[in-house]
């Protein structure tokens, strides 16, 4: 049922929901930078609209699951970008609140429960200023896409590293 890949990148939201759609817009980012640089057989960019469920089918089994999503804080500041980095034998809590009913933190929770978190798991939650339906990012959060983009491409780079290294 888990992703047969060891890296898998998903980003979370909801294209209809203004803010909430960073983690897909990041996601077709990814995906159109497939094209001219090499993410390798053993990746998979995914969305998904932030189902425990759901996001535990597509991390089971993962070495290294990235997850990009909005996430409000109050007081917050519209595009600001916080890494959270999470393994299967020390989990934190994430500081910051999911714009879906049940967040990231349940997903991680109920995972953890069932024994369905991938190895590592790197949370990149990007603070969103509006929620409301509609489409497009405001101008804060669009002003990270690209940055986003680039950090997710640094951490699946640094995880092979890693792993040639044989440190995981």
């Amino acid at each position: 049922m888990g992703s047969p890949a060891r890296i898998v990148v998903i980003g979370v939201g909801n294209e209809f929901r203004r803010d909430d759609g960073v983690g897909p817009v990041v996601a077709a980012l990814l995906l159109e930078r497939a094209g001219y640089r090499a993410f390798g057989t053993d990746t998979v960019v995914s969305v998904c609209d932030g189902d425990p469920a759901r996001l535990m089918g597509l991390w089971e089994g993962a070495r290294l699951a990235v997850v990009v999503d909005a996430a409000y804080a109050h007081p917050g500041i519209a595009g600001r970008i916080h890494r959270i980095e999470l393994d299967a034998e020390h989990l934190g809590q994430p500081s910051t609140t999911s714009s879906h009913g049940l967040g990231l933190g349940e997903a991680v929770d109920l995972a953890r429960v069932l024994r369905r978190l991938p190895e590592r798991l790197v949370v990149y939650a990007v603070e969103g200023a509006d929620a409301s339906l509609g489409t497009g990012l405001t101008p804060a959060v669009a002003a990270v896409v690209e940055q986003l983009a680039d950090s997710v491409e640094d951490e699946i780079l640094r995880h092979r590293s890693a792993e040639a290294g044989g440190k995981r």
